[in-house]
Parts: C-alpha cells; structure tokens; sequence
C-alpha cells in the first residue's frame, strides 16, 4: 500500500513565516496598498481602492490584514520639525560607564524621558547609542545637555553632532 505524505498546512505556514522574508509574500496588490499608504495614509478607503484597482471592501480586507500581520504598525500624522520650533536636530552618541543588563536598562528608561528624542539605538563600535534629538536652536539644546544630558544614568561620555543640513529623511521603507 502506498504511503502519501500529508503536510500539516497550519505548521508550513508557520515554519514559512518564521524563515522567509514577510515582504516576498506580498503580492503587486498589497505592495501598491502599502506604497500609497506611505504617501498619504490620509486617503479614504474609496480612494486607495480606486488607486490600487479593487473594490472597496476588498481594499479594506487586505489593509486590515496588513495591520494584523504587523507590516502596518500605526498610521500617524507627520509633523514639520521647523513648523512645530523643533528645527535643530542632533544626533548624540553614548558611550556607558558599565556594559552590564542593569546599566543598559537603566539607561533606557531614562533616554525615554529625555525631551524632544525622536530615536534611541543600541550600536555596535565606539558608542553604545545613539540618540537623535529635535530642538529649537543651539540655546534650548545646551540647556536640555545640561539639566537632561548629563544626569542619564550610567553614561561615561556623551558626544553631541548637530546636523547642519538633512539630505534624506523619510519615514517611506523600501517594497
């Protein structure tokens, strides 16, 4: 008697999405949703479905699913830095005193607090982080340096690199 091998769909499926790449199972369809999306996430969903060629309900289907997939993870209004007083942005390198879970905890919980950071990352090489603040000019970021900057807990050195000219900053990812 022959033996057929039966798979599992829901362990495949499972097994698929934790090795390949989230993006390589999107079709043209979702691709062109989440392109129109990263330009205006303001479009009615009538809109974005004319845009994308499908019916209305069909568009509002794969966008939720895109959302419960997490490849949308919010849809947010972007505001102009130089519009809000925000126009200066520096971005600082840390290097902590300590390279300990607790330190680096500790750390982090902090830099969440530190007015006007708009990102703070672990790195690799000289710095620990890197942070990137938005202020309104080099007076208000020599404040924020001496009464936030230099009380964060566990850091050794601070270096501060104020942007002189953004060439590119986009929230747009690459499909």
């Amino acid at each position: 008697m022959d033996k057929t091998k039966v798979r599992n769909p829901a362990v495949t499926r499972a097994t698929a999405s934790t090795h390949a790449d989230p993006l390589q199972s999107l079709d043209r369809i979702d691709r062109a949703i989440l392109r129109q999306l990263q330009t205006d996430a303001s479009i009615s969903n009538v809109a974005l479905a004319a845009k994308v060629k499908l019916s209305a309900p069909a568009c509002l289907r794969r966008v939720e699913r895109l959302k419960e997939s997490g490849l949308i993870r919010g849809v947010v209004a972007l505001i102009d830095p130089k519009a809000a007083g925000a126009g200066m942005l520096v971005i600082i390198g840390v290097v902590l005193d300590r390279s300990t879970p607790e330190s680096f905890a500790e750390f982090e919980k902090a830099a969440q607090k530190v007015a006007g950071c708009m990102e703070c990352h672990v790195v690799t090489g000289e710095f620990d982080y890197f942070m990137t603040i938005r202020t309104r000019d080099s007076d208000s970021f020599n404040r924020l340096h001496a009464e936030q900057l230099l009380y964060l807990p566990g850091v050794r050195q601070i270096r501060s690199f104020m942007v002189l000219k953004e060439i590119l900053s986009t929230t747009r990812f690459p499909l």
